[in-house]
């Protein structure tokens, strides 16, 4: 081949360990919320799968130290990475089209607005208003006071945002091969991942206890916790990537002209933060 030699894989069983985890996870989450009863099930693949990655990114770590990889190897990890993120901003996309579907559109249209407000003949006393407090449906239960943007949530964006700031001073002290510097700042960058984590931790049980958003408080709490619930999932994968990587740092891998599992990384956090900017100004602000 004109690219030079094209390191192909040994047959891995990780990917098909990997779905089952997933699969596991996925009915125990499920059953958790429909019958209450699957916490255990998902637990089991909760640990599955992050046996599963953590099983496959040392076998990754070990070819990459042996140089099983060249350019064209490196070039096909990029185009993976860019299109796992482009996955990942369509899947968040979604939740947000959704947001912008129900405040744009349905809740008006409840209220009696455009041709639609024949709607409003159902509950003649329903007001358009967003979050919505009142929930047509009297079973349902709406939040009975929301959060301000300018106390956790602004904690926690500042937060993510001085986390890039970290990362970028650690890739480009990598880069330079100031390797104890790089160490330094990606240990803060993964110690406030942590801080976010236990922040927002903090926010849903005041949420749960205080607040009366819930998973049933109306549309309200379902696109609230959809939304900052998945982008809390992607930044507890995004904290345990980077302390992989900063266990790495601390071993001595990585070259200052190669290390795109240091960038993929890089990559991954920096598009989190961007979507929690995004959900600061859609969720909590407007």
């Amino acid at each position: 081949m004109s690219g030079g030699n094209y390191y192909v894989p040994t047959t891995s069983r990780w990917p098909i360990l990997g779905s089952l985890a997933l699969g596991v996870m996925m009915v125990g989450a499920g059953s958790q919320l429909v019958y209450d009863t699957g916490a255990l099930v998902m637990l089991m693949g909760v640990i599955g799968v992050v046996a599963v990655m953590g099983l496959w990114f040392r076998d990754v770590v070990r070819e990459s130290m042996s140089g099983l990889y060249d350019t064209q190897m490196d070039r096909s990890f990029r185009w993976g990475m860019g299109w796992f993120i482009f996955s990942e901003l369509m899947f968040f996309a979604a939740f947000f089209g959704a947001l912008f579907y129900v405040r744009t559109f349905a809740i008006p249209w409840l209220g009696g607005e455009g041709e639609k407000g024949v709607s409003a003949l159902l509950w003649p006393e329903f007001i358009s208003h967003w979050p919505l407090m009142n929930p047509p449906d009297s079973s349902v239960l709406g939040p009975e006071q929301v959060f301000s943007p300018w106390q956790l949530p602004l904690v926690n964006t500042l937060i993510l945002i001085t986390s890039s700031i970290t990362l970028t001073v650690a890739h480009e002290a990598l880069k330079l091969g100031e390797r104890i510097t790089c160490r330094n700042w990606l240990a803060g960058t993964v110690l406030l991942g942590c801080c976010f984590i236990v922040i927002q931790g903090v926010e849903y049980y005041e949420a749960y206890n205080h607040y009366g958003i819930t998973l049933e408080a109306g549309i309200f709490g379902a696109t609230f916790f959809i939304l900052t619930g998945f982008h809390g999932v992607h930044v507890i994968i995004g904290t345990i990537i980077l302390g992989c990587i900063l266990v790495r740092i601390c071993k001595g891998h990585f070259a200052n002209d190669h290390h795109f599992g240091f960038e993929a990384s890089c990559w991954y956090w920096h598009f989190v933060d961007v979507v929690w900017v995004g959900l600061f100004i859609f969720v909590y602000v407007l």
